[in-house]
């Protein structure tokens, strides 16, 4: 069968179209509080930034990120022949997402690393039993819909949840909705960042530590799930190899990709596996910059990265200067003569190795571990994130003179899914949908945690291994250890709807809002941090912005300010009407009710060709009263300089009591088999 599209493979191929498959093979989608207003999440690894409010609306809303799912065509030797749109084929999307938080298990630790050899853990919910738990899983019909500009509540997926079993009124849970766009791709949006508890129960007992993350009787809108396609051309059924899609919490700094990406650790499962090859070159551009470069990238997430990685800072990988000696081989004439030979070597040794056999924080990345467990300290290897194998290898290489160097200081990205060739277009989509999505330290995370790097998980590159049997409500048990959930028959194989979600924290808004940075600040307010690509730690805000941008001010006392990071949880932190620090359960409270109000960091002009301060500055937008943000400047300015008051302020912890509390939350013990 002969086809044609407005979007052709240029190439002379064969255009007979045999197989179809849905890209990205991972959606991702992010809740919003606003109805209607959303965006389409990249479809690129290096999107422009967005303008200035973008994110938000008019009224102060944040919108949604959809996902958005297009079908490409291939014939039979693998090539892309072209998208496939409703102009060439009859096209019906199918989906079906759920939420299975509240019946799964707690979320302690990961349950993969030797330090977790004997954890065992309860499920969420323990009181309600058996056949029971069904109702504990959000579970709405599939969803199909088709066309172009579709859209209406005849394609949202409601769901009920009731944690009673002695009440018989459910809880009506909205988990988000399809449209199509003009091309008729599929749109994904998720839903409203909503946390409840139908009972009214607090979302942390202090009087249990394992119900951090593990509140019973709440709910949450995320989910996640299988995306279908059926496509028919000519009266001919063509195969369509289908997709997944998560909804998972809004990303406050959308610009800011984190030190590890969800792509780079899929890419370490497949190469392990045999799905993809070692890579047998290095690339000084593809391979070495980037992770020299988001160490500077997360300047405007965290003071410490700031102050070492930052503009005008020693390391500012950002600095064309410096990237020019880092990108520079040995000489082919004399190869002993190589300039920046020592430079390349004492950065590599200034990483924390692949197979760490010891603790030290001070080895770069600057980020925990899965298993810091409040003491910066502590023997445990996997306290901080090490090196991931692929990664070391191309530090190494690169060391050792053995790369390409390709760097060109001119050159420019795709910035659009339509700057790139068809036959490119399938894997950026898969690419650019994990590039913004974290790995490490899974505590749990933000989005999927450690089961992704399990390659059961996968049934190719990309490709959610699917359950195609309803699975049982109370399949797994009254506990879960180690060994269960890493055997053959465990749940890191093939997944229902809901599945990968249902790892996640409960409420979501608790893990925002308490994995942050700086747990010893006798050794750094700022520095380790979990995952500040995310969610931010300290950040420039839009007054001290306006301050730098202001000429007028002296140039020292403007770079000072620059430099000035506050805390990115201030707001939620702030003392209650009575002048009482807030709790826990306080915090977790205020970010479930404001979590839409908190910084988004966006991109504003800087200062071109300056040498303190870059061309673009990255700044907070939030959505919080200006007498609010009066206040706690005020309140910062009463404590002493250098007193443990002012430290704690700095980074970031309301109180004494609050940091104490949220060490604790990490010192959980793991139930003894």
């Amino acid at each position: 069968m002969e086809t044609t599209s407005s979007k052709p493979n240029t190439k002379d191929i064969d255009t007979h179209i045999v197989r179809a498959a849905i890209h990205p093979g991972i959606g991702v989608a992010r809740v919003g509080n606003a109805k209607d207003d959303f965006f389409i999440g990249p479809e690129v690894s290096t999107p422009a930034s967005a303008p200035q409010n973008f994110y938000r609306t008019p009224e102060g809303e944040l919108k949604r990120q959809a996902a958005r799912f297009r079908i490409f065509g291939y014939n039979k030797n693998g090539d892309v022949v072209k998208e496939i749109t409703p102009d060439d084929a009859t096209i019906n999307w199918t989906v079906e997402v759920a939420n299975a938080k509240a019946n799964w298990f707690h979320f302690i630790t990961a349950m993969d690393i030797p330090e977790t050899k004997d954890l065992v853990v309860k499920p969420r919910n323990p009181t309600v039993k058996g056949s029971d738990r069904e109702q504990l899983v959000i579970a709405p019909a599939p969803v199909t819909i088709s066309g172009q500009s579709t859209k209406g509540n005849d394609y949202q997926f409601n769901g009920t949840f009731n944690s009673d079993v002695k009440n018989a009124t459910d809880v009506n849970v909205y988990l988000g909705e399809l449209q199509t766009d003009e091309q008729g791709r599929l749109l994904f949006l998720g839903g409203h960042g909503l946390s409840d508890s139908p009972s009214g129960k607090p979302p942390y007992d202090p009087e249990n530590g394992d119900s951090f993350n593990n509140a019973a009787d709440w709910y949450d809108d995320m989910s996640d799930g299988p995306v279908d396609a059926s496509v028919i051309i000519d009266g001919k059924d063509i195969p369509v190899e289908g997709a997944w899609v998560v909804c998972t919490p809004p990303n406050y700094a959308p610009d800011i990709v984190s030190w590890r990406t969800m792509y780079d650790l899929m890419v370490d499962v497949y190469v392990d596996n045999g799905w993809m090859p070692v890579p047998e070159t290095t690339s000084f551009t593809n391979d070495v910059l980037p992770q020299l470069k988001r160490l500077s990238n997360l300047q405007w997430v965290n003071k410490g990265f700031a102050a070492m990685f930052g503009s005008g800072a020693q390391m500012n990988f950002d600095d064309d200067t410096l990237i020019a000696k880092l990108s520079k081989k040995p000489s082919l004439i004399n190869p002993d003569i190589d300039s920046f030979g020592e430079l390349r070597n004492l950065l590599l040794n200034s990483f924390r190795p692949n197979q760490v056999e010891f603790n030290d924080p001070r080895l770069w990345p600057w980020l925990y571990g899965d298993d810091f467990g409040g003491n910066l300290f502590q023997s445990s290897p996997n306290t901080m994130l090490a090196l991931p194998a692929l990664q070391q290898l191309h530090l190494q290489r690169w060391a050792k003179g053995q790369f390409i160097d390709d760097w060109d200081p001119k050159a420019t990205q795709a910035t659009s899914i339509d700057d790139l060739e068809l036959e490119q277009q399938p894997h950026e989509l898969d690419k650019a949908a994990m590039h913004f999505c974290l790995a490490d330290a899974f505590h749990p995370g933000c989005e999927m945690t450690w089961p992704m790097r399990h390659p059961g998980m996968y049934s190719a590159p990309f490709r959610i291994r699917r359950s195609h049997q309803k699975e049982k409500a109370d399949k797994w048990g009254d506990s879960l250890n180690q060994q269960q959930a890493l055997s053959l028959t465990g749940p890191l194989h093939a997944q229902p709807p809901g599945g990968l979600t249902r790892w996640m924290g409960l409420p979501w808004q608790g893990d925002t809002a308490y994995c942050r940075a700086g747990y010893d600040i006798e050794y750094d307010q700022f520095q380790p941090s979990f995952w500040p690509a995310r969610v931010p730690n300290t950040i420039l805000s839009e007054k001290d912005y306006e301050l730098v941008m202001d000429k007028n001010i002296d140039r020292d006392a403007r770079y000072a300010v620059f430099s000035r990071r506050v805390s990115w949880n201030r707001f939620i932190d702030k003392p209650l009407d009575n002048g009482d620090k807030p709790s826990i359960a306080q915090v977790m409270d205020r970010m479930i009710a404001d979590f839409s109000a908190q910084g988004i960091i966006e991109a504003r002009p800087g200062f071109k060709d300056d040498p303190d301060f870059p061309d673009v500055i990255y700044v907070e937008n939030n959505g919080y009263s200006e007498s609010d943000a009066k206040t706690l400047l005020q309140a910062a300015a009463t404590l002493t300089k250098g007193s443990r008051a002012h430290k704690l302020d700095e980074a970031g912890w309301a109180s004494e009591e609050q940091l104490q509390d949220a060490v604790k939350l990490r010192q959980r013990k793991p139930t003894k088999r």
